[in-house]
């Protein structure tokens, strides 16, 4: 058993029985809906095809990041127990969340000095952050110290690819996110955008493509092009989607054609009730480690 705890924010979008088989305990972001607030646990307080239904039928939830107390609430049980941390926390370019772990570990470090926190801002996002935390209790089961775990995920953060499609423009029209014309002509047009993050940890737009079937083409090209090794990668890839699984399985069903040497099977989540709020149904991400994210 190792002396330090893994943990992340439930935005990491991994079922709760992943966390719960590799030891990593998760602090939980809130959305509201319909003038209620709710944890973001993993679909536990309200299943996803809910959630997602409720947003296809008009509402529009909003979101709030872990503030300094509940982590400080979050991460104290830990420490009262004699456990050091390492916390994977959600984009800076997404979210004020990692300053908010950073702050709570100077605030608790005080009262437990001995004790080692240390936070780091997985630039990622969805089940791209989940693979980040996968590979960092990859290591800590390999008996890798708390030390080599946090240098070797921050030297790896910027290999691990988030590549994004949304066949469903709605959301983003209701949420002012896009034009009520640029919808309008988007959905006539077919066009699905296809979107990665960058190495700041933002979400950029970077091609417009007509038709499903292509942008699922064009997605898996992407791999092609910047996987580790290429054809031949042999790491893990992780899919999530938000109420669109067959077109997360077409993506899988490529990926497994193309890419014989993957470690498992491709594994196809949830988009979480927080990442989900802002994009809405009808998105598929893909997630692989690969050469450096660039701007």
């Amino acid at each position: 058993m190792s002396d330090y705890v893994i943990s992340c924010c439930s935005t990491a979008d991994m079922p709760l029985e992943h966390f719960q088989k590799r030891n990593i305990p998760f602090v939980c972001f809130h959305f509201n809906m319909e003038g209620k607030e709710y944890p973001d646990d993993l679909g536990q307080t309200m299943p996803f095809d809910e959630f997602y239904r409720r947003i296809a039928a008009g509402a529009m939830p909003t979101t709030s990041q872990v503030n300094v107390a509940q982590f400080i609430e979050f991460f104290e049980p830990y420490l009262k127990d004699g456990k050091d941390i390492l916390h994977i926390s959600l984009s800076s370019g997404l979210s004020g969340t990692y300053n908010s772990a950073v702050m709570a570990r100077e605030q608790l470090l005080q009262k437990y000095p001995d004790r080692k926190m240390l936070i780091i801002d997985s630039l990622g996002a969805s089940s791209g952050y989940g693979l980040l935390v996968d590979m960092a209790a990859d290591m800590r089961d390999s008996g890798s110290t708390i030390e080599y775990v946090h240098a070797r995920v921050e030297e790896t953060k910027l290999n691990v690819h988030h590549w994004f499609f949304s066949t469903d423009l709605s959301h983003y029209k209701r949420g002012g996110r896009i034009s009520a014309a640029s919808a309008t002509v988007g959905n006539l047009l077919n066009i699905c955008p296809l979107m990665n993050m960058n190495d700041a940890g933002g979400l950029i737009p970077r091609e417009k493509i007509r038709g499903k079937k292509r942008v699922i083409s064009e997605i898996v090209k992407r791999m092609e092009e910047h996987a580790q090794g290429g054809l031949d990668y042999s790491g893990k890839c992780f899919i999530s989607n938000s109420a669109c699984y067959d077109d997360a399985r077409k993506v899988a069903d490529l990926i497994e054609e193309k890419f014989p040497k993957l470690n498992g099977k491709v594994i196809i989540n949830s988009v979480g009730t927080v990442i989900g709020s802002h994009t809405g149904p009808g998105t598929v991400a893909l997630f692989f480690v690969g050469d450096k994210r660039k701007a």
